[in-house]
């Protein structure tokens, strides 16, 4: 396998988590180099998509912001998360 056939199949494997993980009603992670590197996106399953830190005292993910229609089509489009 090439370089560019494993970088193929990683995003594949990636793209197939993601609808696994939203049609069983899970939220799927998106880590961004646009968010500090405490925080990620979390993407659930009716749509919406949330910026989140983790809490250090109980391991846990506290909302920083809920990502109005505009940017969550930025965020789908720049991952191309359609």
């Amino acid at each position: 396998m090439t370089l560019k056939q494993i970088e193929r199949a990683g995003i594949e494997a990636v793209k197939m988590l993601r609808v696994t993980k939203l049609s069983v009603g899970l939220p799927f992670m998106i880590n961004s180099n646009l968010l500090p590197p405490d925080q990620c996106y979390l993407e659930y399953p009716d749509g919406s998509i949330k910026t989140v830190t983790i809490s250090k005292l109980d391991n846990e993910f506290k909302i920083v912001d809920e990502l109005d229609a505009e940017r969550i089509n930025f965020i789908r489009n720049k991952y191309n998360l359609y």
